[in-house]
């Protein structure tokens, strides 16, 4: 009984792993995303004008022709990053509008359960 139940827990967790992925792209407030998005129903334009900033809490990845919004988990994981990036930013240097993330986790119907966010 116990090898069994030690093959079954095996198997779920292989399983599980086997479902996480990674995303790169850039990073978005995700609400202003979907305010934006509402009002001129283009995703390239809404993600342009929604760069992620300090005051976000609220993040999504546009990637692969795609917009992922992040769980609770990964917002909090993504305000750490940015805060992080932040803190390592040399301000004599111009910096992109853009902030690009590298983001590892498991997707579920356009939402990310982030498991980890590198602000790059």
């Amino acid at each position: 009984m116990r090898r069994i139940l030690t093959v079954i827990a095996c198997s779920t967790m292989v399983s599980t792993f086997a479902l996480a992925a990674d995303w790169s792209g850039a990073l978005l407030d995700g609400s202003c995303y979907d305010r934006q998005f509402q009002q001129i129903k283009d995703m390239q334009k809404a993600a342009e004008a929604c760069t992620a900033s300090s005051q976000t809490t609220a993040f999504a990845l546009q990637a692969s022709g795609k917009v992922f919004k992040f769980d609770a988990t990964g917002n909090s994981k993504a305000m750490a990053a940015l805060k992080n990036h932040a803190d390592r930013v040399d301000p004599s240097k111009s910096q992109s509008s853009t902030i690009n993330a590298k983001v590892e986790g498991t997707e579920n119907a356009g939402t990310i359960k982030v498991e980890s966010v590198e602000v790059q």
